[in-house]
């Protein structure tokens, strides 16, 4: 039997008891699945649920075949070690007491003497020339990630579930989950913003509040059905609003005809031309039907303006975020940044960057490649200050602001509002409300704090306090800003950063992204092309 996944009216909570999914229905079958929704709709949930590490509340999770799980960012206890995440610890060990001479005969039979061979060949597979007694905790997060994924694909899976599997991993790790999965014949769940990976995806499953719509296709099939998705939408909210203006307008019409009748009744009464039983029972009858002629108004009126609510609503629900940013101002001839024979690093006995020299000049964009540990964040810190250079000069002409993926600039403690006049000591509460509200922070929303935002709402808060104040930067330093962020949100920092008109430095194994940003070069290991 093929492997397969079957959810039947699948219901799940979260700790305080809202509903995260209310009768979710969906297939999955040998084929790449790709599983996207905004960040906080329950897309790695339903992955825990399907791989049996949380029971549903209700309703049914079927697996067919062997689930291996996948996520870059689970915990490991400090002292863990690769053979760990191979479960090989007990096996090798034996092992090392054959070797010594300590094995028993009967643990001489039982040892897999192949192991070892095995696991060093998966690690290079994935680009890992390490021992398998090496601590997780040693490795950077880019390594630990290719160690998981090689110690997933050991175990053999029918059932691929991969949660954002390339978080952190640089060019050739990303092309090595995508060849992975290019090459995969059975049934994989994918989360991931990952554009270039959900294009090997044989279908995409939409995860949002109003449940789970599966698309054919690879994700750029499931970008041109979404759109038409939100055009019909977006004209079924005019047609529900067009019903309603006209439902409103019968309605006054009746109302100014019951009054005229009325007013007619009034009179004929006053002049007595009908006998006054005539009169009282002709006026029994117009309040009686008027009554109900007024219910069935006012009915039909509550239901064309909930139709018109549950229409935006929808839309509310599918349509891309969209984020404005002023002006900057910078003029094209303006000498924004300078390196001159840069040296330096975070450890003076390791000097990362060496001898590094290029400017940039005017609303300029440059990219930052390189492998993981090439100095792709140490460069972005020499150019902040945040270091400083071990030879050589940095020169900043403008004003700039710093975006790391974890926008520490926010304080967590803090509201977006306190945060915003932090960060912008000299602006008015209104200019305040207004850049926050420009990133759809709107009224209440202003006064939640940093920390309880997700990765997306958080990257649009640190924009919302940097670029959307009135006079933003000359100049915004990116590293890595699209690591935790769900698509759409990538979407809307993708629209914001192209309608940004100052210069941009940014650091990105994101290619997607940044042929978006229509750069006007990269600086790779060195090399300005």
């Amino acid at each position: 039997m093929s492997a397969s996944v079957i959810l039947s009216n699948l219901c799940f909570s979260t700790s305080d008891g809202s509903p995260l999914f209310a009768g979710l229905n969906q297939n999955f079958v040998a084929e790449r699945t790709g599983l996207v929704g905004r960040n906080g709709v329950g897309k790695t949930t339903l992955l825990r649920l399907i791989a049996g590490q949380l029971p549903p509340h209700d309703g049914l999770v079927q697996v067919d075949g062997k689930p291996g799980w996948f996520n870059p960012d689970t915990d490991v206890r400090s002292t863990a070690t690769i053979s760990d995440l191979f479960g090989a610890s007990q096996a090798l060990s034996l092992l090392d007491k054959a070797e010594a001479g300590l094995a028993s005969a009967e643990d001489l039979i039982t040892a897999d003497w192949g192991l070892p061979a095995r696991i060093d060949a998966a690690l290079q597979r994935h680009g890992l020339d390490v021992s398998v007694q090496r601590p997780l905790a040693s490795l950077s997060g880019g390594q630990r990630t290719r160690a998981r994924l090689a110690a997933l694909m050991f175990a053999e899976p029918d059932i691929l579930l991969l949660d954002e599997p390339t978080n952190n991993l640089d060019r050739s790790g990303r092309l090595s989950v995508i060849e992975l999965l290019r090459h995969w014949r059975g049934c994989a769940i994918v989360v991931s913003h990952d554009r270039e990976l959900l294009a090997e995806m044989d279908a995409i499953v939409d995860l949002t509040p109003l449940g789970a719509t599966r698309y054919g296709g690879n994700y750029s099939a499931y970008r041109v059905q979404k759109d038409v998705e939100i055009e019909a939408l977006s004209h079924a909210v005019e047609v529900a609003e067009r019903q309603r203006d006209e439902t409103l307008r019968r309605a006054r019409k009746a109302t100014e005809r019951k009054a005229r009748k009325d007013s007619a009744g009034h009179k004929s009464r006053a002049r007595r031309d009908q006998p006054k039983i005539i009169l009282d029972a002709a006026k029994e009858r117009s309040e009686t039907s008027g009554g109900a002629n007024a219910r069935l108004r006012e009915a039909r009126s509550e239901e064309a303006a909930l139709a018109v609510s549950e229409a935006r609503a929808k839309v509310k629900v599918l349509q891309p975020l969209c984020m404005d940013i002023p002006s900057s101002h910078l003029a094209s001839g303006k000498l924004v940044l300078q390196f001159d024979a840069v040296t330096g690093g975070w450890d003076a006995a390791h000097k990362v960057i060496t001898d590094l020299s290029f400017s940039i000049t005017g609303p300029e964009r440059m990219a930052i490649t390189g492998p993981n540990g090439s100095g792709k964040t140490t460069l972005l810190s020499l150019i902040s200050g945040q270091i400083e250079p071990q030879a050589g000069s940095v020169h900043i002409h403008v004003p700039f602001a710093l975006l790391d993926q974890h926008v520490t600039l926010l304080n967590c403690e803090l509201s977006l509002r306190d945060n915003f006049l932090q960060l912008n000591p000299g602006a008015s509460e209104n200019q305040c409300r207004a850049a926050l509200a420009r990133f759809k922070f709107r009224a209440d929303d202003a006064l939640q704090k940093a920390g309880q935002l997700s990765g997306g709402q958080k990257l649009r808060a640190g924009l919302a306090c940097t670029v959307g104040r009135t006079d933003p930067p000359a100049l915004l330093l990116l590293d890595e800003p699209t690591n935790h962020l769900d698509l759409e949100s990538i979407l809307a920092v993708e629209a914001a950063l192209l309608a940004y008109d100052g210069a941009l430095v940014v650091v990105s194994h994101d290619e997607t992204f940044l042929d978006r940003l229509k750069l006007d070069r990269r600086l790779s290991l060195g090399v300005v092309s």
